[in-house]
């Protein structure tokens, strides 16, 4: 049986809070899976840094190509990162396994109106496996990581710090802190591998911290680090893990900002796809880059 995250959204902020916190490390990727990959060298023979970030920039690109949400996004992150962290697999392997974690995202996050089709999405991303080997690796996927697909993930908690942070600073300033901005941050963050070791309550945490920090001549701006204060005594974090995390979110926010990221082969990517799913796609999935451009502040 798949497992999924309960709760609601009208439940008390600090019930939905215990509930991701009761399951997060549950859901935590290997530690030791993940110093082997940190550690392979670049022959081809062994999964490395370089090819998971270069996975999961595609999965990106390939959910702003159907119009997914973030949940999905995030959601096939993480099972990406899971099942790296207990199986080591070929180079060779890795666009199946991350075509798989994505579809795998998709049937638990949207609607089922919208899921495509298998053999679109093999087609669309110009992998060369069949249906067949998709379904082979899903099935795989789903046992190493025990039919638990629907973790708590940094998504989860940003959205429940953004809403809890807007009840506590006066009505006027609840605009400050831009969700959407925020989501395309976490979506930046998902593509370094750096942040696979760290709690996505942290990072999400993090993010927000960062984002308050750049608001520090907003005349609201005591409020909110006083509401991020009280996020991190809930959290029990400590302040040199925050700080820490903090820094390593603004150092990739830059980086995913230059040029050399954005378009790491200087060119977009070119889909296959057939003439009944060209027909199904907006207008605008046509001209997607490699990786979306971060929202400006609002403030």
């Amino acid at each position: 049986m798949i497992d999924t995250v309960s709760g609601s959204e009208t439940l008390p902020f600090a019930v939905q809070l215990k509930a991701l916190l009761d399951q997060e490390a549950r859901y935590q990727p290997k530690l030791c899976g993940l110093r082997i990959i940190e550690t392979a060298h670049d022959n081809g023979l062994r999964m490395t840094v370089k090819l998971r970030e270069f996975e999961v920039k595609d999965l990106l690109s390939l959910t702003r190509f159907f119009g997914f949400s973030a949940e999905t996004f995030s959601l096939a992150v993480s099972l990406l990162d899971r099942f790296l962290s207990v199986m080591k697999i070929q180079p060779k392997h890795l666009s199946c396994v991350g075509l798989c974690c994505f579809y795998i995202a998709v049937k638990s996050s949207e609607e089922e109106k919208n899921v495509p089709l298998a053999n679109d999405l093999i087609r669309i991303s110009q992998n060369r496996f069949t249906v067949s080997d998709m379904i082979r690796m899903e099935k795989i996927i789903l046992e190493k990581l025990h039919w638990k697909v629907k973790a708590p993930t940094a998504l989860h908690f940003l959205r429940l710090f953004h809403s809890y942070i807007q009840d506590q600073v006066p009505g006027n300033s609840k605009m400050i802190l831009n969700l959407e901005r925020l989501e395309a941050q976490l979506k930046a963050c998902h593509c370094s591998f750096v942040f696979t070791k760290v709690k996505p309550s942290l990072v999400a945490l993090a993010l927000v911290a960062l984002e308050i920090q750049e608001q520090h001549g907003y005349e609201h701006f005591p409020a909110l680090t006083e509401a991020v204060l009280g996020l991190q005594q809930r959290l029990s974090i400590k302040d040199g893990d925050l700080v820490c995390v903090r820094e390593l979110v603004a150092k990739c926010l830059i980086e995913y900002a230059s040029t050399k990221c954005t378009k790491p082969n200087g060119q977009r990517l070119r889909w296959i796809i057939s003439g009944r799913t060209a027909r199904q796609l907006k207008h605008s999935y046509y001209k997607i880059a490699h990786l979306p451009t971060i929202p400006e502040s609002s403030a």
